[in-house]
């Protein structure tokens, strides 16, 4: 997996094993404390750029989700009373709380995460985006009323809080993505329960230390770490209203059901096999690099990754040699070297994974135009793949139909945008595309026809605002509402009806005539 060997034996590596301190076991924030988990299972956070062991997370289970959940519960009602100005004012110092954190965050992202430190600071200044929009609830969450619905009647509707919601988040952003949830959540008067990755849980824990310092009222954030028997109790966990999840198709499809069949409002969001096409007029430059920037940024550990290149018509021979050369001058490499352009992938399971993948295309007739497999000069211990181009894929192989979720991009060549907006459409993922072009006839073409939630017009990742919903399509998300920008709101509030009249007006006004001449 890596260029260098370790040459230490087996038994110097145990010395020096011996030498180290022992990893912290994380504790799980319930209530507004740091508690230790019951749970027997432990499993290893490491740095993926080295192997070295950061900490152990508790594989918790019902037990510690029930704690948290009722801690959320407790300060659910003395909370949604508070007014939502004033619950608008702790989101502004969570706010505070992240530009005063920016390096440690980011620092924390490429320890655990492996994200060149560019991109983990480009992370948290999203993070703090989602926590501006949320700062807008006081004219979000506002209700409608019609006067006279009926002679002295009148009909309002109004949002009110869910309840206790939970949000169980991916390992590729582990600062963003609990934040299209968290502050939505609680400004809007609910209590929340986080389960985070287990490969990624120490950056939870630095938003929970946040909380606590700007005197978050207890129980309303709890932080809850664990595997499949978290994931299971808070989907069966009766007082838990709502949920949301980012994740793999298949996890969403499992996390979507199982919440709905006990009643939960759900919010899943899968996996994507990202599409991008190139028109014989794009622009060359600026496609390549955002084309290079979308397929291999974050080691192509994200949702929006272009991960399939389609070329019309003579854009192949214009795009072809220039991409594979830019590709090759990309580094691989630990995600602290600013020279390094992506860093590893989250594991070594990732790793064999991906590479397998690749073979697999080449078994299957795609060329290998840049090979990615063994990267030069990474460290040791780490799992590292670099840039990688399987060129000429047919739509019934692996590259093209499965995620791989890697920094592997696959190059198809169609003649026309018909051609590619029915590759589009037969995939059964819609998450994101992006078109380039100088056309506007194409671009309105094929925004209008593609059966995709995100288009990106000469943009590499079509991914949204934080004031716009993130609306995936298809098999990318299960639900209804999706996640920030207004979507939010609705999300995480009830709509109340509430229609009304009252006698002692009269009907045509005269109490208040009365009440006039008595003064």
């Amino acid at each position: 997996m890596t260029a260098e060997t370790n040459t230490l034996t087996s038994e110097e590596r145990a010395a020096a094993a011996e030498t180290k301190p022992a990893a912290r076991i994380l504790q799980n924030y319930i209530g507004g404390s740091w508690v230790s988990a019951k749970a027997a299972g432990l499993v290893d956070v490491t740095n993926p750029a080295n192997g070295e062991v950061l900490a152990r997370a508790p594989l918790s289970g019902r037990a510690e989700v029930e704690a948290a959940v009722a801690a959320a519960s407790a300060a659910w009602p003395e909370w949604r009373a508070r007014s939502v100005g004033e619950r608008t004012e702790f989101i502004y110092a969570m706010r505070e709380g992240f530009r005063q954190r920016v390096d440690e965050l980011a620092a924390s992202i490429t320890r655990e995460s492996g994200k060149v430190l560019s991109d983990a600071r480009a992370e948290v200044t999203r993070a703090i985006e989602v926590l501006e929009v949320a700062c807008a609830s006081p004219m979000t969450m506002q209700g409608r009323i019609l006067e006279g619905v009926a002679r002295g009647i009148n009909t309002e509707t109004i949002r009110q809080s869910v309840g206790v919601c939970a949000a169980i988040t991916p390992f590729n952003f582990p600062a963003m993505v609990p934040m299209w949830f968290l502050p939505f959540a609680i400004v809007c008067g609910n209590t929340f329960v986080l389960k985070p990755s287990e490969q990624v849980p120490l950056t939870s824990e630095i938003i929970c230390h946040i909380l606590e310092d700007i005197g978050l009222p207890r129980g309303v954030v709890n932080l809850v770490h664990g595997a499949h028997d978290a994931v299971n109790a808070i989907l069966d966990s009766p007082e838990i209203r709502a949920v949301s999840f980012v994740g793999s198709v298949t996890t969403a499809k499992y996390i979507y059901r199982r919440a709905a069949e006990n009643g939960k409002r759900v919010q899943a969001l899968g996996g994507a096999k990202n599409y991008m096409i190139v028109m014989p007029d794009a622009v060359l430059d600026k496609t390549v690099s955002n084309i290079l920037g979308s397929a291999f940024g974050n080691a192509g550990q994200r949702c929006m990754a272009g991960s399939v290149l389609v070329t019309v018509g003579s854009a192949q021979s214009k795009i072809m040699g220039r991409l594979k050369e830019e590709a090759e001058k990309l580094i691989a490499g630990d995600g602290t070297d600013p020279k390094v352009s992506l860093g590893p992938v989250i594991s070594s399971a990732a790793c064999d994974r991906i590479h397998e993948a690749i073979e697999t295309g080449v078994r299957e007739g795609a060329e290998l135009l840049v090979d990615g497999r063994r990267p030069a000069r990474v460290p040791a211990g780490g799992y590292f793949v670099g840039p990688t181009i399987l060129n000429n894929v047919k739509p019934e192989m692996r590259a093209a139909r499965e995620e791989i979720f890697g920094p592997v991009l696959s190059v198809m060549h169609v003649d026309t945008l018909d051609e590619a907006i029915d590759l589009v459409n037969r995939d059964p993922r819609g998450n994101g595309t992006s078109i380039f072009t100088e056309n506007g006839a194409a671009v309105r073409e094929y925004s209008r026809r593609v059966e995709v939630g995100m288009v990106g017009v000469n943009i590499g990742v079509a991914a949204s605002p934080a004031y716009f919903p993130f609306s995936g399509w298809k098999d990318s998300f299960f639900g209804d509402l999706h996640v920030h920008g207004w979507d939010a709101v609705e999300f995480f509030t009830r709509k109340k009806t509430v229609t009304s009249r009252y006698f002692s007006a009269g009907e045509t006004g005269k109490y208040f005539v009365e009440q006039g001449d008595k003064k």
